[in-house]
C-alpha cells in the first residue's frame, strides 16, 4: 500500500519554510537566505517516508503586498495551500503572534474546511519552554489545528516527528513522481534560483527584490559538463553597476559561488556565464512572471 499527496508550507517571510523543505527533502531545492521574501514561486520538493511520497510545496511568504510582484507571490502562496492535501503553518517561536500571523489565521478559515492544518512552531531553541507552551495554547485557542509540533528546521529537532505524522495522514494512492526525483522544478529554474540566492547574499538593501535571474540557454557537452548562460535583469543602470561591482569583482564572486554549488548539486562540471541587462519595466512583464513560476494576472 502506497500513499502520496501534497503538503503546503505556509507562513510569514523568513519563518523557515525553505529551510524546512530542504531538510525534509535532504537536498537544497529552495532558496535560503537571511533576507525575507526570497522564495517567489511555489517550489515542490519530493521526500520519501517508507511507502509514502510527500510532495512539499514551499510557498512564498505571506505578507502585506504592495506591488504586482508581491500580489502574485501572495496569490501563489494561498493557491498552494488551497491545492494541498495537508497544510503546515510555520511560525517563529521568538516572534510569537505577529500582525502577519493574525492575517494568516484569518485566511485559514477559507481553506481549512476540507483539509487538516497543523501548526509547526519553529526556532524553538530561541525561547524558554514555558514561552513555547504559552504560544502553543494561544495559537490553538484561535484555530483548531489538527496537531502542533515544536521544531528547529535548521538543526532538525522535531522534524522527523512532523514528517512521520504527515506521511501517515496522506491519502492512499500511487506515487506522483519517480522515487529518485527530488523536485519538479525545471533544472533551468533551479539554476536561476541558485544564482539569485548568491546575488541576494552578496547585495544589500532593496536591490535584490528589483532583480531577477533567468537561464537563457543550457548546452550539454560531450565531456559530460554543461554550459549555462544566465541573464540578470535589473531596473536601472545604477543597479547594473552594483551587480557588476568594482572591476567586476561582485559578478565574478557570484558566478564562482553559483558555479560551485551547481557543480556540486548536479554532480558534474558546470561552465556558468552571467550577463547583466537593464530592463526598466521587467516587474510589469508577463514573460518575467512566467519564468518565475508566477501568474502575471494574479498581480493585477
Amino acid at each position: 500500500m502506497t500513499r502520496a499527496g501534497f503538503v503546503a508550507l505556509i507562513g510569514e517571510p523568513n519563518a523557515g519554510k525553505s529551510t524546512l523543505l530542504n531538510r525534509m527533502v535532504g537536498a537544497k531545492v529552495s532558496i535560503v537566505t537571511h533576507k525575507v521574501q526570497t522564495t517567489r514561486a511555489r517550489i515542490r520538493g519530493v521526500a520519501m517516508e517508507g511507502d509514502t511520497q510527500i510532495v512539499f510545496v514551499d510557498t512564498p511568504g505571506l505578507f502585506q503586498p504592495r506591488r504586482r510582484l508581491d500580489r502574485a507571490m501572495v496569490a501563489a502562496a494561498w493557491g498552494g495551500a488551497a491545492d494541498a492535501d495537508l497544510v503546515v503553518l510555520l511560525i517563529e517561536a521568538h516572534r510569537g503572534i505577529t500582525a502577519g500571523v493574525e492575517r494568516i489565521l484569518e485566511g485559514l478559515a477559507d481553506i481549512g474546511r476540507d483539509r487538516k492544518i497543523v501548526l509547526a512552531i519553529n526556532k524553538i531553541d530561541r525561547v524558554q519552554p514555558e514561552t513555547l507552551l504559552t504560544l502553543s495554547k494561544e495559537m490553538n485557542d484561535r484555530y483548531g489545528f489538527a496537531e502542533t509540533f515544536m521544531i528547529s528546521a535548521e538543526k532538525g529537532h522535531g522534524v522527523q516527528a512532523l514528517r512521520d505524522w504527515l506521511a501517515s495522514e496522506l491519502p492512499e494512492g500511487p506515487w506522483l513522481y519517480p522515487e529518485d526525483q527530488i523536485a519538479d522544478l525545471p533544472m533551468r529554474m533551479i539554476a536561476a534560483e541558485i544564482t539569485r540566492e548568491k546575488l541576494t547574499l552578496r547585495l544589500h538593501q532593496e536591490l535584490p527584490y528589483q532583480m531577477t535571474v533567468e537561464t537563457e540557454s543550457w548546452e550539454e557537452r560531450k565531456d559530460g559538463s554543461a554550459r549555462i548562460d544566465q541573464v540578470i535583469y535589473v531596473v536601472r543602470d545604477g543597479h547594473k553597476g552594483i551587480v557588476l561591482g568594482h572591476k567586476g569583482e561582485t559578478i565574478k564572486a557570484v558566478s564562482k559561488a553559483a558555479r560551485e554549488e551547481l557543480s556540486e548539486f548536479l554532480g558534474r562540471k558546470i561552465h556558468l556565464f552571467l550577463q547583466v541587462k537593464v530592463r526598466p519595466n521587467w516587474l510589469e512583464e508577463a514573460e518575467r512572471f512566467t519564468e518565475m513560476g508566477l501568474d502575471f494576472k494574479d498581480g493585477a
